[in-house]
């Protein structure tokens, strides 16, 4: 698959491939993905909008040049961001491909990054050389300034030009609190709601911290995804509870809701509300409990999108999807291409 080098959320030769229980597979424009919904389903999103999460400044002790990209919070509480995770890459910037950037200065507890107005301590290492905990100087109301000022959306090398905060953020979005778009949501507008309610298609949202897709290393690549908070509005787990009883699908808008649903169902089978942080990670030995379907970007094998995409198929469905998307010129990455995948019945045997 090629990658999608434009950031438009809704392009109108965005295509849709559509893999039904039984591994069957159909074509047709994204903006028709409405039609495979039914009535009585629930569409959920993550309402998450998304951080300028990319901080350039300096590391103090040597002087060199560092990017921060946050990647990581204890919770989505809005004074809960003096801490955080991040990942760290030395001098260049997102023309450079990730996974050719140079590693950041020798990283040690109490070493000082200044940040544009911000200033912050690295705390400790998080089991890699590049990836810390990070504490800033000041107050929340400080930190978000601090952010907001310098900050910018982080961002890959297979885009042309520069992002803008706008282009990262869906048309639901709401508390900033994602460190990458839950691209997925790009499908959604105004009018696409609207569409679903006078299909007898309920919508409801949670908010998912939604975490980087990539650190440019792969022994750091196979951490991912990180924990991640989020937060189940108690109308969604009602409307979940609802959608089961009469029968209906919950289709899942992307990785970051499957994630949250199924972490806040892992004790007692229903989805409870409230905050929680998920910690799983989802793949073939997954057994999904709550969501039927899933609407989402295409993925390459290896990442951790595609190994949750393993809890809906059988790897042989899988790699003939794979292969549709490749023979149709799909785009990947997030302003590409969707999928709309129900869980197999080969899986939920």
């Amino acid at each position: 698959m090629n990658a999608a080098d434009r950031a438009v959320q809704r392009p109108p030769d965005a295509k849709l491939l559509f893999v039904d229980a039984c591994g069957r597979l159909a074509h047709a424009p994204r903006s028709a993905f409405l039609d495979f919904l039914r009535p009585g389903d629930l569409v959920v999103a993550n309402d998450a909008a998304t951080l300028p999460a990319s901080l350039r400044g300096l590391h103090g002790r040597t002087g060199a040049p560092v990017e921060v990209r946050l990647a990581g919070r204890p919770s989505l509480k809005p004074e809960d961001v003096t801490r955080f995770s991040a990942v760290l890459f030395g001098e260049g910037d997102f023309r450079t491909r990730t996974e050719d950037r140079p590693a950041p200065p020798q990283l040690e507890g109490g070493d000082r990054l200044v940040l544009g107005p911000l200033r912050a301590t690295v705390e400790r290492t998080l089991g890699h050389a590049r990836l810390v905990s990070l504490r800033f100087d000041g107050t929340p109301d400080e930190v978000w300034a601090g952010i907001a000022r310098h900050g910018r959306p982080i961002q890959y090398a297979h885009l042309r030009e520069p992002l803008a905060l706008w282009d990262v953020w869906t048309k639901i979005a709401g508390p900033p609190v994602a460190f990458e778009p839950p691209s997925a949501g790009f499908t959604l507008d105004w009018r696409a709601l609207s569409s679903m309610r006078a299909r007898g298609v309920e919508f409801e949202t949670i908010t998912h911290a939604a975490g980087i897709s990539s650190t440019g290393d792969e022994a750091l690549d196979r951490l991912l995804p990180f924990d991640e908070p989020y937060r189940i509005p108690f109308a969604t787990a009602r409307a979940v509870e609802r959608a089961k009883a009469r029968g209906g699908r919950v289709v899942a808008v992307g990785t970051t809701v499957v994630r949250a649903l199924e972490h806040a169902a892992s004790v007692h089978g229903r989805v409870r509300a409230g905050d929680g942080v998920a910690t799983q990670r989802l793949g073939p030995e997954s057994r999904l409990r709550v969501v039927d379907a899933i609407l989402s970007g295409t993925h390459e094998a290896g990442t951790s999108h595609y190994e949750l995409l393993r809890a809906f198929l059988d790897d042989d469905t899988l790699r003939r999807s794979t292969a549709e998307l490749d023979a149709r010129g799909y785009l990947t990455h997030e302003f590409g291409d969707s999928v709309l995948i129900e869980r197999s019945l080969v899986r939920n045997n």
